[in-house]
């Protein structure tokens, strides 16, 4: 039986981090997409552009954000993906504000809390990669295993900046790719 698509609705938002693309059905939040990054509205299917109740909540939230101050509302998310992909993408909103986890504690976690007989990082990895849902399931917060900064559809540079941000920094388009290199060379 074919699962039936709900129909979305989208919004904008312009972030220091530049546009967004918010996506929503009735159940909740479905995607938010850095403009350009890679799987860019991937999931999207007919959609209507529209300002739903959930897309102020996400935008209120997003405002306190990008203040450098840890928002304490609560959105309504839809995962639209496998049943691994969400039960990955249930542990990334447990990840603290400012703290990171590596892809390996992840699926440790998964397989300590029954989800999963074994899990490999790479499996996480890949499941991290494919959430639709950017900074508000924090897919930013995942780190490589010695705590270097890894991929992140966004671009490396807006995770370290975002990471940045949750640190008290509110970095500028320069400083977010300083911190990304110093990231990559593990000097975070």
């Amino acid at each position: 039986m074919k699962t039936q698509i709900k129909k979305q609705y989208i919004s904008h938002y312009n972030s220091p981090f530049g546009g967004i693309l918010l996506a929503a059905d009735e159940s909740g939040l479905t995607g938010l997409w850095f403009e350009g990054q890679k799987y860019f509205a991937s999931g999207l299917g007919e959609e209507e552009e529209r300002e739903i109740p959930v897309f102020k909540t996400v935008k209120y939230w997003l405002d306190l954000y990008f203040d450098g101050k840890e928002p304490d509302i609560a959105v309504p998310l839809h995962f639209i993906g496998t049943e691994f992909q969400k039960k990955v993408w249930g542990i990334l909103c447990s990840i603290p504000y400012g703290e990171t986890v590596t892809y390996g504690e992840i699926a440790s976690r998964l397989v300590s809390e029954g989800k999963c007989s074994c899990m490999s990082a790479r499996a996480v990895g890949g499941a991290v990669g494919r959430n639709k849902i950017s900074i508000l399931v924090p897919c930013h917060r995942v780190v490589g295993q010695n705590g270097n900064l890894t991929g992140y559809a966004g671009g490396m540079d807006r995770k370290a900046g975002l990471l940045e941000l949750e640190r008290g920094k509110i970095p500028d388009r320069g400083e977010m790719w300083h911190a990304a290199e110093e990231y990559s060379r593990g000097e975070k």
